[in-house]
């Protein structure tokens, strides 16, 4: 499916492995239409022809963008260029009603732009081991943990399972939920004594907004059998149909 000449926008930092993990998946489910890759020391992109908005893994996120006050974290790896790109380039396309996408580092990005804080450090917040949410690669997902979907949540009615296994390559998750999204996805293993359980997915409060983000990376997940494998698929063929 495509949208016209409406392009598709992947925001990015290493251009090669978007194209060899994220773009992919997205032809699988079905898009056709134009994609254009975009990131640090690119202009800004021209949204008027823009048909959504999908934001890829990576690195950490400043705290400044949430707390002037909170110092970086001695385990983070800031990418400083990537914030100062993406967060007007979300904020824009929240303007515009299209439809966003965002995966791990992209789910918190777009949590931190629309007005949400971050966890800098899963295992020192939580207490769990340091290996919990860091485990697997792109090209060897490793299956760590399940995640639980909220039962009334649009997400779990578009990968229609409540609870599947997921691949995990984070130390920071979502804290502070921005106000225009609500949590929807938590691995209840993780729990802080008064913050509750590590939250994994996010969507739009509004429900005539397209707009999801989830921690793990299902980009690596389309090909396989079983619960995660199908509910990869049907969050890419989800996000194809919503572009138009």
């Amino acid at each position: 499916m495509s949208s016209g000449n409406s392009k598709l926008l992947v925001s990015c930092k290493n251009k090669s492995g978007a194209e060899k993990h994220y773009l992919p998946a997205l032809a699988a489910a079905g898009w056709t239409g134009p994609t254009l890759l975009v990131g640090p020391g690119d202009p800004a992109p021209d949204l008027a022809d823009a048909a959504g908005l999908l934001l890829t893994g990576g690195y950490d996120i400043h705290p400044r963008h949430w707390d002037a006050a909170e110092p970086v974290h001695p385990k983070a790896e800031v990418d400083a260029e990537r914030d100062d790109f993406e967060l007007p380039l979300i904020r824009a396309a929240w303007a515009r009603n299209l439809p966003i996408l965002g995966i791990c580092r992209g789910e918190q990005i777009l949590n931190v732009a629309l007005g949400g804080s971050m966890i800098q450090d899963v295992p020192d917040h939580y207490g769990c081991e340091e290996t919990r949410h860091q485990h697997g690669t792109s090209d060897h997902p490793d299956m760590h943990h399940r995640v639980q979907l909220a039962p009334g949540s649009r997400l779990r009615s578009l990968l229609g399972e409540d609870v599947f296994l997921v691949n995990s390559r984070h130390h920071q998750a979502v804290k502070r939920v921005a106000p225009p999204l609500v949590a929807v996805g938590w691995h209840l293993d993780t729990v802080h004594p008064e913050g509750g359980p590590i939250i994994e997915a996010v969507e739009a409060a509004d429900p005539a907004r397209w707009v999801f983000g989830v921690q793990w990376h299902p980009e690596n997940l389309v090909n396989l059998k079983g619960p995660a494998g199908d509910a990869a698929r049907d969050l890419f063929s989800a996000f194809v149909k919503a572009l138009g």
